[in-house]
């Protein structure tokens, strides 16, 4: 037994023991973190192999670089890949955790456009066990300092070394040829990145991400003006005719857009602890006055907000990998609401935020939209009291944006952003005015109390429309822009909803975001149309009776008759009012049932939804990837150069000043004076809210 013991002991402190024992304590922790950390979805026996197998190919010709090089750097340059790998898996963990999805390279190369109050959020959903991703580093540096292991400087013979990275190549090779066997189309069809990582491996998932994100580059640089062809067929053979009893109902009107910062649809009349959560928007909702929408679906991929953004504002998917907005947005041509309002119905158009301007790309972006003015967080007085998570608190944020609405010239078209009710949310004790749920999740169960801080924001927001007269001229448009809790929270939303075994389907259905039209004198009531984020814009257009035909939109009026209501999703999926599709599994609309043989009707819904789901991505993919807007001059549309626009406070301010002379703006009407914004804000001399959260009941949630 000593004997056998010295002979393993021999072989680990030659290079190739040291190299496989790295490999096998890589593999280990790798596909514990498949397992634990990450819901790939691996059904079937083989699929489970599949996911067994995957680290061993890229990890086995990553590590045996030790093999071509000599003496100790070899065995300091396996150490410095494998710690490198670690933290590629570290922060994957840590992404995938409120995001179920992996990171790419077009994510980290915006990173510094979405890096304000980054850390808090990081630092929220980190656990202790994610540590042990860095275990075997740890391990094979120990082996080494105390030298239960030695290091080897014989030279290893270059064919030996060509072998191992041959096989490594085989065994990929034979890895790709089963995926392909169960997933045709893995690298060349839109699919769900959890797809990539379940049957090849997240080191493979990030090199396919760089190859594509290099692709993406090449496409712009040599994309012609025939490259459009195909989606101007596309869109001029899907057009639906939009709702003529609707068209230019808000003609003229000035127009609020009001961002529900991770609002969902389920919020609207759930109760907690026997309270409604959000009175003032479930008042709004059912209002005869309100067009409302109860089967609206957020469509957001990596770029979550700005991917909303890019959706309701240019009628374009977001992109695949990363914010199409970060990267796209400054050199992009765009054809978006703000200047074609402006060009065709004279309007002033203005977007308000209480965070910094260069968030999400915004500052650059706005201007190749033909946004007016961009007022920020820099614009109104700020305390340390006042800010909470990524900005000004909405009440505050709200407060100090209703001076500057009273300036904008009429008609305007105002983009307001809130923000208060974003992950991790966080709410300081004196602004809580409902107790905390008790599903046990911690990024779940404060959900409730920032949901209604918004919702009091929106409620004293209404009050003062009425006030200054401006609810009388201005249809407001509210819209949830993503999920509030990923499905990595499946377990606190079955407590949330009482939906017993909260699965992907009822994940897909909880996916629903508010829409909702608000207007003195408009034909409300609740409408049951599939739809989704890339809707909105034909939608508006229509109530405001501004022809749009001639632009390049992929969604189409939700109150049209007849139309498409495929609601396709970024990673491929799709929602229809019988069909939803999650990953490789179809589901009944209806009734949430799987289906495991489809009726020929069915199947036939089934292709139909992944059709048009592949084509309406791929091709505005192509549209936003190529720049090929740059090709397109739809007539009475002259193109935006953002160079024309300037977000400087001090020439935003003067400009301001500038146009009261046209006598058209709320200030210059009421002879320059500024309408009262009531709050109950405690920073600005309101009452405290704190409220005890110890007697709340645990049995008072429901859903609609």
């Amino acid at each position: 037994m000593k004997q056998f013991g010295g002979r393993i002991r021999s072989f680990f402190n030659s290079r190739p023991g040291f190299m496989i024992l790295a490999i096998a304590l890589f593999w280990i922790k790798t596909f514990w973190a498949y397992n634990t950390k990450f819901n790939l979805g691996a059904d079937t026996s083989f699929q489970r192999m599949l996911l067994a197998l995957n680290p061993i190919p890229s990890t086995l010709l990553l590590f045996g670089i030790i093999l071509y090089m000599k003496g100790r750097k070899s065995y300091v340059a396996l150490l410095v890949v494998d710690a490198i790998t670690s933290a590629w898996l570290f922060a994957n963990v840590l992404y995938y955790r409120e995001f179920s999805d992996f990171m790419t390279f077009a994510l980290m190369k915006t990173g510094g456009s979405v890096s304000n109050n980054l850390s808090k959020a990081i630092f929220g959903i980190i656990q202790p066990s994610d540590f042990l991703v860095f275990a075997d580093v740890i391990i094979l540096i120990l082996l080494l300092a105390f030298r239960v292991v030695r290091v080897n400087i014989d030279p290893i013979k270059k064919r030996v070394a060509l072998l191992v990275s041959v096989l490594a190549i085989l065994l990929f090779g034979a890895n790709l040829s089963m995926a392909y066997h169960d997933r045709s189309g893995l690298l060349t069809r839109t699919f769900d990145s959890n797809y990539i990582v379940k049957y090849l491996g997240l080191n493979v998932y990030a090199v396919n991400d760089g190859v594509k994100t290099a692709q993406n580059s090449a496409v712009k640089a040599n994309a012609t003006s025939s490259d459009l062809n195909s989606t101007l067929r596309w869109i001029k053979n899907n057009r639906v005719a939009p709702n003529v009893q609707y068209t230019g109902v808000a003609k003229g009107k000035n127009v609020f857009v009001i961002h529900l910062e991770s609002f969902q649809q389920f919020l609207i009349d759930y109760k907690y602890d026997g309270q409604e959560v959000t009175p003032n928007l479930n008042k709004i909702y059912h209002e005869n006055d309100t067009l409302s929408f109860d089967n609206f679906f957020n469509q957001v991929g990596q770029g979550k907000t700005s991917d909303a953004e890019m959706m309701l504002e240019n009628s374009l998917f977001g992109l695949a990998e990363g914010s199409a907005m970060s990267m796209d947005g400054s050199s992009n041509t765009f054809q978006a609401a703000p200047a074609i309002l402006q060009q065709q119905a004279g309007y002033t158009t203005a977007a308000f935020h209480g965070d910094v301007p260069s968030y999400w790309n915004r500052e650059n972006t706005y201007k190749n939209w033909g946004y007016d003015y961009w007022i920020t967080k820099g614009y109104m007085k700020d305390k340390k009291s006042y800010e909470i998570g990524y900005g000004l608190k909405d009440k505050i944020f709200l407060h100090e944006a209703a001076p500057y609405i009273e300036q904008l010239p009429q008609p305007f078209y105002a983009k307001v952003i809130t923000l208060t009710n974003h992950y991790p949310y966080p709410l300081d004790k004196k602004n809580i005015s409902i107790p905390k749920t008790k599903t046990g999740d911690k990024t779940v169960d404060g959900y409730v109390q920032t949901a209604r801080y918004l919702d009091q924001s929106i409620g004293e927001f209404m009050k003062w429309l009425d006030k200054s007269g401006l609810a009388k001229n201005s249809i407001v448009m509210f819209y949830g822009d993503h999920y509030g809790i990923s499905d990595n929270h499946k377990k606190a939303m079955a407590k949330l909803t009482g939906i017993k075994g909260f699965n992907d389907y009822d994940n897909a259905m909880y996916q629903r975001v508010p829409l909702m039209f608000h207007m003195q004198g408009l034909k409300g009531g609740i409408n049951h149309t599939y739809g989704g984020e890339i809707d909105v814009l034909p939608t508006l257009f229509n109530l405001l009776g501004v022809k749009d035909s001639q632009y390049v939109q992929f969604g189409s009026d939700l109150l049209a008759p007849n139309r498409n209501q495929i609601v396709a999703q970024r990673n491929g999926d799709f929602i229809s009012p019988t069909i939803t599709k999650v990953g490789s599994k179809y589901y009944n609309t209806q009734n949430g049932k799987l289906i495991t043989n489809p009726t020929p009707q069915q199947k036939a819904d089934e292709n139909a939804g992944v059709n048009r789901t592949t084509t309406v991505l791929s091709l505005s993919d192509r549209v936003i990837n190529g720049d090929l807007l740059r090709f397109y001059h739809p007539e009475g549309f002259k193109k935006v150069d953002g160079a024309d626009y300037s977000y400087k406070m001090s020439k935003a301010k003067k400009k301001l000043k500038a146009a009261q002379k046209k006598k058209t703006s709320v200030l210059s009407q009421h002879d320059g004076k500024y309408t009262e914004f009531d709050t109950d804000a405690p920073e600005l001399g309101g009452p405290d809210q704190t409220i005890s959260t110890s007697s709340s009941s645990s049995s008072s949630s429901s859903s609609k």
